[in-house]
């Protein structure tokens, strides 16, 4: 079976495995994927990811990050741009989320990339998800 929006699936993987109170979660991989948790781990949203091979396929662990206290850094994590209604944005439209405190990844000409750094170079492109 295929799936039709896999960047969703993504990040309903990651909103499931923080209810759940998981550390890690394993997911088939792809090169958007890996670019995706690049940046949450750069931005200090989770702790690390890996990438390795099962089963002749790719996939892709993703370590969680809580406090002490057990709560997630990931406050809230949504898909904005969708395969039945895709939403580009252009390089004075890209949004700040809860003014510059969150995080908009953006699909740009240059690669995939945090808003910040799309302001930066002055470009625009899907706006895939924002997470705070």
């Amino acid at each position: 079976m295929s799936m039709t929006d896999p960047i969703a699936d993504l990040l309903t993987r990651i909103r499931n495995a923080i209810r759940a109170r998981q550390a890690d979660l394993t997911l088939p991989a792809s090169g958007l994927k890996a670019e995706i948790a690049k940046i949450l781990k750069q931005e200090g949203y989770i702790k690390d990811f890996s990438h390795f091979k099962e089963d002749n396929k790719g996939r892709l662990k993703i370590q969680l990050k809580y406090t002490p206290a057990k709560k997630s850094s990931i406050t809230n994590i949504r898909r904005v741009s969708k395969p039945g209604l895709r939403i580009y944005v252009g390089k004075d439209e890209i949004p700040r989320v809860l003014n510059g405190l969150g995080v908009a990844i953006v699909s740009t000409s240059k690669g995939v990339m945090t808003d910040r750094k799309a302001r930066e170079l002055g470009i625009g492109g899907e706006l895939l998800c924002t997470i705070y």
